[in-house]
């Protein structure tokens, strides 16, 4: 591909679907590489929208809202940052040669749905998995559970950072599992998974990306593990490199390398695995940078924003690991519109630190602000000056 000039007929377009913290880093890359990006999200002045060549506020689960604004645009790529997009659209788009969806519109539509992924994995390929079972009414989530056993998760289909998902310690809790997974999932729909729980030493991303090698054949290349640690199913801290067996990290790879492999396409995966000694499960995958991925920002020659951009282009990629570090969330802490943020210099004054805020409009007790970032000589020490950063970013209102 050919990279043209932003804002003129010889332009390279993207259009990023999602414009979040995450398609902001993207678009970001993109445009050091003089692409034309293009934000589309469901509200205003989205993170990817304050530094994209333009915007559009679109419901992406709308077919027709969505055919609209691609037609209207004419992007090269089409670059999904969310899972909530009218995927089947999207299909149809590929197949008639409007615009490439990346990787996939395949891969797409099987990622946003764990239904989808997981009969891919366990079925199709054969990857090792945690029991499962899935459930379309409250009296098949019961017998679900019965079969995989407790303790379990439930989870919609379609939801993501943790929304609607519940560890359920026994029958007693199934009603409330249900009636939650029902009310954050991503789209209306009566189904979720019930998971078996894995006795596993910790769990990592493998961001494994497949790009164009110097033969013009796709060749997949891994990054060092990402280590992270959730509560209720969302990331609030990372490092990398996680630390874990030879025979482990091949299998990891094999697993990842199997995975995005039959969802095809080039790009940056985000594929999330559980570890015990030198056994591994695959859990989910993301076709496009991960929130635990942030890290990336501190610790790699180049980050798994500039992986994806570079990729999506048909560029080299360069995978190597700089130096150890970390990341630690920053939440909202409240509901309030055009939230300020205090204690910014503070933060920064810990060694070998950065922060990433996001510009998000509105923030929300538990919505993701912002991050700090951590370099150090090892994992642990870059982990707790991260944390520390962390602590110090205050969220408060802006009036």
């Amino acid at each position: 591909m050919k990279l043209g000039t932003p804002l003129s007929p010889s332009a390279t377009r993207v259009m990023l679907l999602g414009c979040g913290e995450l398609g902001k880093e993207v678009a970001i890359e993109l445009q050091r590489l003089g692409v034309e990006v293009i934000g589309v999200d469901r509200y205003a002045d989205a993170p990817a929208m304050q530094v994209a060549h333009r915007g559009h506020v679109v419901t992406m689960t709308d077919p027709a809202a969505l055919r609209a604004v691609i037609e209207a645009e004419r992007p090269h790529l089409i670059v999904p940052e969310i899972e909530a997009i009218a995927t089947d659209e999207l299909a149809k788009i590929e197949a008639e040669g409007l615009a490439t969806v990346i990787p996939t519109a395949r891969a797409a539509q099987l990622t946003m749905n764990r239904e989808g992924i997981r009969r891919l994995a366990a079925e199709e390929l054969g990857l090792p998995t945690s029991p499962y079972a899935f459930a379309g009414s409250r009296e098949a989530l019961e017998a679900g559970a019965a079969a995989v056993g407790y303790p379990c998760f439930v989870k919609p289909v379609m939801s993501s950072s943790g929304k609607g998902q519940s560890y359920v310690e026994s029958p007693a809790d199934i009603g409330a599992a249900w009636d939650y997974a029902l009310s954050a999932g991503r789209v209306e729909t009566a189904l979720v998974i019930v998971e078996g729980r894995i006795d596993f030493d910790f769990e990592i991303t493998l961001l494994t990306v497949r790009s164009l090698g110097a033969d013009g054949q796709i060749q997949t290349s891994f990054c060092a593990p990402v280590g992270h640690r959730q509560v209720k199913g969302d990331y609030v801290e990372s490092w990398q490199p996680q630390a874990m067996s030879a025979a482990a990290l091949a299998s990891a790879q094999d697993i990842a390398g199997k995975v995005t492999a039959a969802l095809g396409g080039r790009g940056l995966f985000g594929v999330e695995l559980f570890v015990k000694g030198d056994q591994v499960w695959f859990s989910e995958v993301s076709p496009r940078p991960h929130d635990t991925g942030l890290v990336t920002l501190a610790t790699q020659h180049q980050s798994e924003f500039a992986l994806h951009a570079r990729a999506i282009l048909g560029l080299p990629v360069d995978v190597s690991l700089r130096e150890p570090g970390a990341s630690a969330v920053i939440y909202g802490g409240m509901d309030a519109v055009g939230v300020a943020y205090e204690g910014v210099a503070e933060a920064l004054s810990e060694p070998g630190v950065d922060l990433r805020l996001f510009g998000k409009p509105q923030a929300f007790e538990r919505r993701r602000m912002g991050v700090a970032l951590a370099r150090a000589a090892d994992t642990d020490t870059a982990r707790a000056n991260a944390v520390a950063a962390a602590g110090k970013v205050k969220v408060v209102r802006g009036d």
